[in-house]
């Protein structure tokens, strides 16, 4: 397969075919990098050099009576993660300005469960009134689970945007990962959120034992369901759920996935998620030359990256986030705009660059040691990949011929908390 040939194709209106899609899957590593190159000129075709930044606000985490065996709040899952019922309207909203003052314009409100009720939606139609009255200009998506009747409609006209229901993964594999509810379930779901008007969201989670087979034929499924924005996740293999321990994802398998879904949906928007850091690693930045979105920060159960090293890798990889206004003075010595131009005023003053935390492998004042990939060697909060509880044991013999990476590291921070988020 010549890359660039397909892509040249793909620009001119060829729909990518299953076939074509396997070809993209079996790149050997050492070419995997011009696939990306030929991929990304759909994505600078159709989104330019822009990145879109999101923001997660969990409001209600754990407690759920599905089986997913890849979700650590699932039924029966002995994940240590935060537990609490339905953030106070008021709550959520200062956790979202949270987000939009790091650069998101999109805010997604997730709950977990097997759907809402009519007064859940109530709920989440008051926060994002009241979030709106502040930022009329900030998308905000829903993510409540399977909907029943008028309740699309109802999210639709208290200003809700988006709805996020991920496919998650080929309907042909989807019994293996839960049977709670059907794949049908979902793509019903995303149908009802259509139908009223809201952009669907849908993506998938890639990393669970699936075929290349059935990789493609769930981003096929997502093009044929018209998704919007496809948030891929890579999956985090959290203690206490059926699928801890699963590690089959290579930093460059990831980028031919991605690649993947670019060349079958090239003016989508594609959404780095969760996993990123600990797949990706090192290619996160490269990755953006393929996806043009990520979620700021950390996700639902686990911790990412601190949002000052996305901004940072957003900036220094080229590109600028979507929306974010240039300032006078920050511009760096290679013109480029300097990472925290998308943050609020006073994050852009020299004073506060001065005290912003030192980062991993530099000498923090008062600092016992420091931790080795870039994230803040303060206080506890770690950039979710590194910091020093999570990295010795987490790590996964390469030599064994598994990739190496680290264990999910549990939010402690943000909604549900009594600690600010890292954004």
């Amino acid at each position: 397969m010549d890359p660039a040939a397909l892509a040249a194709t793909v620009a001119a209106g060829h729909r990518l075919t299953a076939e074509e899609g396997l070809a993209v899957l079996s790149t050997p590593d050492a070419d995997t990098l011009r696939l990306v190159t030929a991929a990304g000129r759909l994505r600078r075709e159709h989104f330019g050099n822009t990145v879109k930044v999101n923001y997660l606000v969990n409001l209600k985490s754990g407690l759920c009576p599905e089986d997913c065996t890849y979700c650590s709040q699932r039924l029966g899952s002995t994940a240590e993660i935060l537990k609490y019922s339905w953030l106070k309207p008021e709550e959520a909203v200062e956790q979202a300005k949270l987000g939009i003052g790091g650069g998101a314009s999109r805010v997604c409100l997730v709950a977990s469960g097997r759907g809402p009720s009519n007064r859940d939606v109530d709920r989440v139609a008051t926060m994002t009134d009241q979030l709106k009255a502040e930022h009329p200009e900030v998308e905000v998506c829903a993510c409540l689970g399977l909907l029943k009747d008028g309740q699309a409609d109802r999210l639709s006209e208290a200003g809700v945007d988006a709805y996020n229901h991920n496919l998650n993964t080929a309907e042909s594999k989807y019994e293996e990962i839960s049977t709670t509810h059907t794949y049908a379930d979902r793509v019903e779901t995303v149908e009802r959120a259509k139908g009223a008007g809201l952009s669907p969201c849908s993506g998938l989670i890639v990393g669970m034992g699936e075929s290349d087979e059935q990789v493609v034929e769930a981003v096929l499924a997502l093009r044929e369901v018209g998704s919007d924005s496809i948030p891929v996740n890579f999956l985090m293999p959290f203690d206490g759920t059926p699928l801890a321990g699963t590690w089959e994802l290579t930093p460059l398998r990831c980028l031919r996935i991605l690649a993947l879904v670019r060349l079958a949906c090239p003016d989508t928007e594609l959404r780095l998620a969760g996993g990123r850091e600990m797949h990706l690693r090192g290619m996160q930045a490269t990755s953006l030359e393929v996806a043009n979105s990520l979620f700021l920060g950390d996700y639902l159960t686990s911790e990412g990256q601190t949002a000052d090293q996305d901004l940072a890798m957003i900036a220094d990889a080229g590109f600028r986030v979507l929306g974010a206004g240039e300032r006078p003075g920050t511009e760096t010595a290679t013109g480029q705009a300097a990472p925290w131009a998308a943050v609020s005023p006073q994050a852009s003053s020299p004073q506060a660059r001065t005290a912003a935390p030192a980062p991993c492998g530099a000498a923090a004042s008062g600092d016992a040691a420091a931790t080795p990939c870039g994230s803040p060697a303060s206080a506890g909060s770690g950039c979710g990949c590194c910091s020093a509880e999570s990295v010795s044991e987490a790590v996964i013999e390469a030599s064994a011929g598994v990739p190496t990476g680290v264990e999910p590291r549990i939010r402690r921070r943000g909604a549900g908390t009594a600690q600010a988020p890292n954004v």
